[in-house]
């Protein structure tokens, strides 16, 4: 699956509502922004190497271009959600598939990237999403974490326009394969995604 070329793409164009409206993707875990653990992560996964990881950030863009990656604020105004850093993504993406992150689940799996492409692939799909195993034994998808072929621009762009914005709404129309990552192997808060400073420090100090 090595000859399939992937951009990966970290979302770090909220507002930070839940934190105050700070920068999210700048916070600190353990001492380093949020969104350079991401990108550490993506520079990290097994199996499958990114060809180049990109950023999507609204505030801020020189200290998200510090980080060495290319750096795109959304191509749509008024903070228009994941959709609309899946679209400057895509808009931006010279590769065949595109990976996309949140900046604040620092803990995902180092093997996103493997995983999501063998689903892709032996599925034949427009679309992976992983999914993560609840307390309750059930499986919820978390559709933040994305691989997609970048020959779904037209559609998303035609989504938006009518005024889409949720993930699930766009992904429906696609053939979509969740991927579950529910192994023992697999980070109990892999997916755990810090909406505020008390969920962030509580998963610092958490075993």
């Amino acid at each position: 699956m090595n000859e399939h070329s992937i951009t990966g793409l970290i979302l770090a164009g909220g507002r930070g509502a839940r934190m105050g409206g700070i920068d999210k993707g700048l916070q600190n875990f353990n001492g380093t922004p949020l969104t350079l653990h991401a990108l550490m992560r993506l520079q990290m996964q097994e199996g499958s190497p990114l060809s180049e990881v990109m950023i999507v950030a609204n505030r801020n863009l020189s200290a998200y271009e510090s980080l060495g990656v290319q750096v795109w604020p959304d191509s749509t105004d008024g903070f228009a959600g994941p959709l609309a850093g899946f679209l400057t993504g895509l808009e931006r993406c010279e590769t065949e598939l595109m990976l996309t992150v949140p900046c604040d689940s620092p803990l995902f799996p180092l093997n996103l990237v493997e995983k999501l492409l063998s689903g892709l692939v032996q599925n034949n799909a427009d679309i992976a999403v992983a999914a993560a195993r609840e307390e309750d034994g059930g499986l919820r998808p978390q559709p933040v974490f994305c691989l997609m072929r970048v020959t779904l621009l037209e559609s998303l762009v035609k989504f938006m326009q009518a005024g889409g914005r949720k993930i699930d709404a766009w992904t429906a129309q696609h053939t979509c394969v969740v991927v579950p990552f529910d192994t023992p192997d697999v980070e109990p808060r892999a997916f755990f995604n810090a909406n505020t400073i008390e969920e962030l420090h509580r998963l610092e100090t958490s075993p």
